[in-house]
């Protein structure tokens, strides 16, 4: 009686929003935007500033495996930091992990902007660049974790779609930033360019981390997860981590590969996309940088809609197509990618980076969101999204380029690589279940089998 009587009173209606819940859509919107701006800023810097900068002596090719080598390094402790950070999110408050994630990833992106190069200190450029990658994607692996939970428990579930979406939305947003930013100072003299302007869209991260940090700490805990705790009574007694394999094996397995397909291709779009155009393809870095542009604005504006049409059709149903399309859609992209030609490659760029990465990204976190509890949640999603970040999001780039490179410049076998991760994703979306992800998981259905249990 009692929990029903909570439920009642701190479960926000279907169609409303609970008191706090524009806040912390703001709070996590803005978290999101430093995250991805930061990443994207990284992966524009890595194919054209970091390899000569920081990995100086060998062939442009060395330089940039080199650069996207350290691109993955902050993926590589995603999990470590998710799995950290969100254990207290689901033990000791959402507030205080959220605060952390922004701190850690502030501090780290304006310190490899004051960073010398290894001209100026020699070997320790590269390896301080490591250090801060690392504490960079140590703090962002509990960030998109984090504002999916926060913001998918202020509202109904009916609307999680849209919310989460326009809070991934805002990914693209900061990519469209990121480049923008990159494109401005690319235009300087290359001597500026290299000595100091690369710095400066790092820099610029700092003003972004001082609003959601002061956002953030006035952000109250979300009523799902009050009535969750007020219920179990044992908030810090559990390990979430192992809790979610222990009762949710299913879904958690499910999770991790739910992210195979979207993270190749998103990478392959953002991060390998504008090295390749400018490396492989010959195409000037303004132009590059253009395109880039076009395609990030493209996914800020689908993100939220497909959202708005997975809560009308279903998550799963919108996430499976997008994946199944994008298996039939690899050869054409990189086709439409080594044209050279500027308006086919805004074409390509905006249908696979607007078009299937907005969708997987406007469902995928209302998708992730639905398979665990509130008591478990963040640490489920924040499993699914940073394991999978660390075996497929880093290395994408690197392996891209190294294929190509193996290749002579063929891009057949990234097409290959692509179309094998989305038939990954398409499998375990097949294989956890039809009903997995279009309406929540309550803590008390856990069972042998999880995923066949709904409400």
């Amino acid at each position: 009686m009692m929990s029903s009587l909570v439920s009642n009173q701190t479960t926000p209606r279907a169609g409303a929003l609970a008191p706090g819940a524009k806040k912390a859509i703001i709070a996590s919107s803005v978290g999101t935007l430093i995250e991805w701006y930061d990443y994207a800023l990284y992966g524009a810097a890595a194919g054209l500033v970091i390899g000569p900068l920081f990995f100086p002596g060998g062939n442009s090719t060395a330089a940039t495996l080199a650069a996207f080598a350290t691109f993955a390094v902050g993926f590589v402790v995603r999990p470590l930091g998710g799995i950290f950070i969100a254990h207290l999110g689901d033990t000791i408050g959402r507030k205080p992990a959220m605060i952390l994630t922004i701190m850690l990833m502030g501090f780290a992106t304006v310190a490899v902007g004051l960073l010398p190069p290894a001209s100026a200190i020699g070997i320790w450029a590269p390896i301080l660049l490591v250090l801060f990658r690392a504490l960079q994607g140590f703090g962002a692996g509990a960030e998109l974790s984090g504002a999916l939970t926060v913001v998918s428990e202020f509202v109904s579930p009916r609307r999680r779609g849209l919310v989460t979406g326009l809070v991934n939305g805002t990914a693209g947003g900061g990519v469209l930033l990121a480049t923008i930013a990159f494109t401005i100072v690319i235009g300087l003299p290359k001597d500026d360019l290299m000595s100091w302007g690369w710095r400066i869209p790092f820099l610029l991260s700092a003003v972004l981390f001082f609003l959601a940090l002061y956002i953030r700490k006035s952000l109250d805990e979300t009523p799902e997860y009050r009535e969750a705790m007020e219920r179990s009574g044992e908030g810090k007694k559990r390990v979430p981590f192992l809790e979610v394999f222990r009762l949710y094996p299913r879904n958690t397995i499910g999770a991790i590969l739910l992210w195979t397909g979207h993270n190749c291709n998103n990478y392959l779009a953002n991060a390998f996309a504008l090295a390749y155009l400018t490396g492989t393809v010959g195409m000037d870095r303004p132009s590059a940088l253009t395109a880039v542009i076009i395609a990030a604005l493209s996914t800020v504006i689908m993100t939220p809609l497909m959202g708005m049409l997975g809560d009308r059709i279903g998550y799963r149903k919108v996430y499976l197509g997008s994946m199944i399309f994008c298996v039939f859609w690899a050869v054409p992209f990189f086709m439409m990618l080594s044209s050279g030609n500027l308006a086919i490659t805004i074409l390509a760029l905006v249908i696979g980076y607007g078009g299937v990465t907005g969708a997987t990204n406007g469902v995928g976190g209302a998708l992730n969101a639905n398979m665990f509890p509130a008591k478990y949640r963040y640490t489920g999603i924040a499993v699914g999204k940073e394991i999978n970040a660390a075996l497929i999001a880093g290395p994408t780039p690197f392996i891209a380029t190294a294929l190509i490179a193996a290749n002579g410049g063929q891009i057949w076998l990234v097409s290959l690589f692509s179309i094998a991760c989305s038939l990954i994703t398409v499998v375990a979306v097949f294989a956890v279940g039809k009903s997995v992800g279009d309406a929540p998981v309550h803590e008390h259905e856990a069972t042998g089998h999880p995923a066949e249990v709904r409400v």
